[in-house]
């Protein structure tokens, strides 16, 4: 494997684990405004990020790659009164759909098919990240200003069952 490649990955692993301690933070947020429901949805979220980081390390391991693991930032949600952490969301996936789809593109450069192929459940995984975040925006705009309707949305969001990523390394 391409050295850049093997770093892009790497790079990726921290960006998983990232994610997952952002969405712990939100979860950790909607925690303290009473809705369960919401902090269920993203707590699964945080889960699946996780199992993201630990499928890359093995994808490495098994193709003889060093793994350099780098800190992880705080998110910060809590502390900051001024971002809403649902609409977030969206803008978070996208980022993370960049930055699979740059390692797609180098692997693609330095015809590392086998990369690639892995790659290509990522590319899925990260276009149903995106409607999942777009659907519960939508969601919120329309239920989320209604008592009963915020109500019966963090019912739904609690109904979140977690599985575990179905990819065969």
């Amino acid at each position: 494997m391409n050295k850049k490649i093997s770093s892009l990955l790497n790079e990726q692993i921290n960006k998983e684990l990232y994610s997952a301690y952002l969405y712990l933070d939100i979860a950790d947020y909607y925690a303290d405004q009473g809705l369960n429901g919401f902090e269920n949805w993203f707590f699964v979220q945080a889960q699946e990020e996780r199992d993201h980081a630990m499928l890359i390390r093995r994808f490495l391991l098994n193709n003889d790659e060093v793994i350099s693991l780098s800190a992880i930032s705080a998110p910060g949600f809590k502390k900051n009164e001024q971002k809403t952490p649902l609409f977030e969301t969206l803008k978070h996936e996208q980022t993370v759909t960049a930055s699979i789809n740059h390692i797609y593109a180098a692997a693609f450069d330095d015809k590392d098919f086998r990369t690639m192929q892995f790659l290509d459940w990522f590319v899925k995984e990260q276009g149903e990240e995106e409607k999942n975040a777009a659907d519960m925006i939508r969601k919120f705009e329309l239920f989320g200003n209604d008592s009963k309707g915020l109500y019966l949305l963090d019912q739904e969001l609690a109904g979140r069952i977690y599985a575990p990523p179905s990819l065969v390394l």
